[in-house]
């Protein structure tokens, strides 16, 4: 697989491959699905249960069912990747991964022999019960990737920006991320690949990050001139890799909050005419966001900040595109999640959570300034408001645990992080129990294959459509703010007036199970009432 050593900023995918059909692990025997060359057209029924309150004051639940159409497209496109920070740690490693992985490296560690794989990533690396064996009784999983016809990572075709000029071979060695044996092994092709200018505005960031700084789009402030330079990137580079569509995601450094000022980013109107004055509150990855949307490249920011100001939502939602944030979940918070989630549902009460971290590299240099730690601070501490606030037993109204979290920038630890949690909670009686974990992880090796997911999910709901069943609905996308990201990012961004899920549980149980009703398959059901009666 020959990379471009042009201006092209990017990888080919397979010299030239057209987009095709999708090759079935399997098929649904069911009147309501019906397969066609280009597409997969479902008729599903949604179950739910509908709840009122009545004079007395007690709840009536009703049963409810809704029909829907659903319509897959079952053509594969050729899909390119722009990333923002495509120098940093976390994009030479995925990039380095996905060509070790695409050329089946196999390379000598201090442990033995390691070949590549995509572990870590929820849609490569795990199974979903597709159904039981009637005969054997035995559950059938399938591999995650294939219950719909996805992009395969090895596929994708990987460029982006960045503020700072090295060769990726150059940024990969700087990173001190991956083993020595794996970087020679794919120098060549990283050595090929250098990022295009970026946009960087002083105040957003922190000043230690000043010394990277060397390649960069003229301009200290947001401009028009910025979005469409970012626009016109885009399109230079799905045209000279010939791809179907492109995906942008902000692997970036964390910017700090941006002020919410009504008359400047509070719509999409004033927000554009922010840009046009170069407003100093328009952050960088606003200005990146907006151009996406305008470009209809889906935008995802994997960084804790604001980039979603109310005028950026409204003006997705105005374009029909695609936006998902924010912050990737990939250690410390996504224990948390799974664990506040089973203490809470198990009825005992959490009263505190305190979450020390510390790390040593570049994320860890930026967030060591306090306007970009808050940033950080506050992805990670809202992480457990809803599963606090759905146990109406255990914690009254404005009752909740404390919660506090600590990040140290420590250089000598490099890219692996040290993460302290400590759980303190009542139970039976007036006892206490008290959790202590202590999780030493390798950031970027996790945050990788959730960029890789979060491309993969984003890319499947652009042909994805649906409509309430009736001779007058019309087909139509998700809504523009991807909330079936929700399991790969810390503060998942949703519909303006839906609520936020958390709970790691339901949100893999919610991007299952849209997956199964897009081709006709109830969601998955572990009451196993076959085996219970004799």
């Amino acid at each position: 697989m020959a990379p471009h050593a042009d201006n092209s900023n990017g990888f080919a995918n397979g010299g030239g491959i057209e987009a095709a059909p999708a090759r079935d692990l399997f098929t649904v025997n069911s009147p309501n699905v019906e397969y066609t060359d280009n597409f997969i057209n479902t008729k599903y029924t949604y179950r739910t249960t509908d709840v009122s309150k009545n004079a007395d004051g007690k709840y009536v639940a009703a049963p409810k069912e809704t029909l829907y159409d659903f319509k897959v497209d079952r053509k594969i496109p050729k899909l390119g990747v722009m990333l923002v920070g495509l120098g940093g740690n976390n994009g030479t490693t995925v990039t380095a991964g996905i060509i070790a992985n695409r050329r089946g490296l196999v390379w000598e560690t201090k442990t033995g022999k390691q070949s590549a794989n995509y572990y870590g990533s929820v849609i490569m690396g795990s199974t979903t019960k597709l159904g039981t064996d009637s005969k054997s009784g035995k559950e059938i999983n399938i591999p995650f990737h294939d219950l719909l016809p996805m992009v395969h990572p090895n596929d994708l075709t990987i460029g982006g920006w960045d503020i700072s000029g090295l060769n990726l071979a150059e940024a990969m060695d700087r990173a001190k991320v991956l083993e020595p044996s794996l970087k020679s092994l794919v120098r060549k092709e990283m050595a090929l690949m250098k990022p295009l200018p970026s946009i960087y505005y002083p105040d957003f960031i922190a000043a230690n990050q000043e010394d990277r700084a060397d390649n960069l789009i003229p301009g200290s402030k947001a401009s028009v001139a910025h979005v469409e330079q970012i626009r016109k990137d885009i399109r230079d580079f799905k045209a000279a890799n010939n791809l179907d569509k492109v995906i942008v995601q902000w692997t970036a450094n964390t910017e700090r909050f941006a002020d919410l000022i009504e008359g400047v980013n509070d719509t999409a109107d004033n927000l554009l005419k922010a840009i046009e004055t170069g407003h100093e509150e328009v952050s960088p990855s606003t200005v990146f966001a907006v151009a996406c949307i305008l470009e209809k490249a889906p935008f995802i920011n994997g960084s804790p900040q604001n980039t979603f100001v109310p005028g950026a939502i409204q003006l997705a939602e105005k374009h029909d595109a695609f936006i998902g944030g924010d912050d990737f979940k990939s250690g410390q918070t996504k224990m948390k999640s799974a664990l506040v989630d089973f203490l809470i549902s198990a009825g005992i009460k959490l009263t505190s959570i305190a979450s020390y971290n510390h790390l040593g590299n570049n994320d860890g240099k930026n967030l060591s300034s306090q306007r970009q730690f808050r940033s950080k601070e506050i992805s990670k501490s809202n992480v457990v408001d809803d599963m606090v606030a759905a146990n109406t037993v255990l914690y009254k109204e404005g009752e909740h645990p404390d919660h506090t979290v600590v990040i140290k920038y420590m250089p000598a630890v490099g890219d692996d992080k040290r993460a302290l949690d400590e759980y303190y909670a009542e139970i039976f009686m007036g006892g206490h129990q008290t959790i202590s974990i202590f999780n030493v992880c390798e950031d970027s090796l996790l945050a990788s294959p959730l960029i890789i997911d979060l491309v993969l999910v984003s890319e499947m709901m652009t042909r994805i459509e649906w409509k309430a069943e009736g001779a007058e609905a019309k087909y139509a996308g998700f809504h523009s703010v991807l909330s079936i990201l929700s399991y790969m990012l810390k503060a998942p961004l949703t519909p303006p007036g839906t609520p936020v899920i958390n709970s790691l549980a339901k949100q893999r149980a919610a991007l299952t199970n849209i997956f199964r009703a897009c081709v006709g398959l109830e969601p998955e059901n572990d009451m196993t009432l076959e085996h219970k009666l004799f």
